[in-house]
């Protein structure tokens, strides 16, 4: 609700704006409000499509109107020089800066998902990119039980993986007819039942 309130109040300031300024050489008031409320439409018009762009494809489409205007300013300056008057010289730089602006705009949104964002830092992730390490744990320290007590403790950052061999070696162990490895075994599968 508050952006419908938002987007109308746009609307009316930006048709008074053009009432009493009356640009263009128009002269009523009345002309002037209403193509100062068309052009707000339009933008608000242009807003609603930009929302629902996705990120990669908004900076590619920005990049690539930028590198548009780019090309057309460079491809002006040879214009410039040709021998034309000044009305069609005019015109032509005109018409290529619109069309490589457009063109630009369309070719960068329609290769911005090749982008990656997260590569170009802080500025689109929000945070610091945290680096997580992980611990393999291996059969002799699971069985010491120690690491148990570590990781409730809270002292181990990153996760802790049990790589398939661990806990094969710990069934094998706990399987043991020797009684005081299978208790060796068994404490280890605890310990990990308590992580």
């Amino acid at each position: 609700m508050d952006l419908v309130l938002l987007r109308l109040l746009f609307v009316l300031l930006l048709a008074a704006v053009c009432y009493f300024l009356r640009p263009f050489g128009l002269q009523a008031g009345w002309e002037s409000a209403i193509a100062g409320a068309v052009a707000a439409c339009a933008v608000i018009i242009f807003e609603v499509r930009v929302r629902a762009l996705t990120l990669r494809r908004l900076i590619g489409a920005v990049v690539g109107s930028v590198l548009g205007i780019i090309g057309a300013a460079l491809f002006c300056l040879v214009l410039r020089s040709a021998p034309l008057s000044s009305t069609n010289s005019a015109v032509l730089q005109i018409f290529v800066l619109f069309l490589m602006s457009y063109v630009g705009l369309l070719v960068g949104a329609s290769k911005g998902d090749l982008l990656n964002p997260a590569a170009l830092g802080v500025v689109f992730s929000g945070d610091k990119p945290v680096r997580r390490s992980a611990k393999v744990l291996d059969t002799s320290v699971i069985i010491d039980g120690r690491i148990a007590d570590i990781a409730e403790a809270g002292f181990i950052d990153g996760m802790l993986v049990v790589p398939e061999f661990v806990l094969r070696e710990l069934q094998i162990v706990a399987d043991s007819t020797d009684g005081s490895k299978r208790q060796r075994g068994r404490r280890g599968l605890d310990m990990l039942q308590r992580m």
